[in-house]
């Protein structure tokens, strides 16, 4: 039998899929008019992947997770399909995470999800993907790489916990 706290979990896991899809779908557009400018500020393209990695962490995550499965190699444009599936499955569950646990503990919400964004940031770029081998360590990156990390981890958080709001408002 569930309770009305149950319910209550599974529609912030549902409001939180639905914030955390968009929200990476929008840092991923963050991202990327980060890059243009700095581009543009430069003066050429070498700016496109900023932090100088031969290839994305998501494209590095796609492939650590499939070959073993598949027992072989991904290509080079297999990882550029999976990789974006990896983005939008992690930002999606961390969203989820995020709605149960705005839906058990209110304060979670506290700041409009600039707290979330803030901690995501940091546990998934700063500790999680260099430890996991996806990137280069965090001091092998110039302090401004970090704060445009940040500024994007920022609206996805806003933009996460404004959909999530969304969805959980008319549920």
């Amino acid at each position: 039998m569930h309770t009305a706290d149950d319910r209550a979990i599974w529609r912030g896991v549902v409001a939180g899929v639905a914030g955390g899809a968009v929200a990476a779908w929008k840092i991923t557009q963050v991202q990327g008019a980060m890059t243009r400018m700095l581009e543009r500020r430069d003066g050429h393209g070498q700016q496109s992947r900023q932090d100088g990695e031969p290839e994305p962490a998501t494209e590095k995550a796609a492939a650590a997770l499939t070959e073993p499965v598949i027992e072989r190699k991904l290509t080079h444009g297999e990882k550029k399909q999976a990789g974006p599936i990896v983005h939008y499955a992690f930002g999606s569950a961390i969203g989820a995470a995020y709605g149960a646990t705005a839906e058990a503990a209110p304060v979670a919400a506290a700041g409009r999800g600039l707290l979330f964004g803030s901690a995501l940031w940091f546990g998934a770029d700063e500790v999680a993907v260099p430890a996991l081998g996806l990137s280069k360590p965090p001091l092998d990156y110039p302090p401004s790489t970090h704060l445009n990390a940040l500024a994007a981890h920022l609206v996805y958080g806003l933009t996460a916990d404004t959909v999530r709001r969304l969805v959980r408002w008319v549920m």
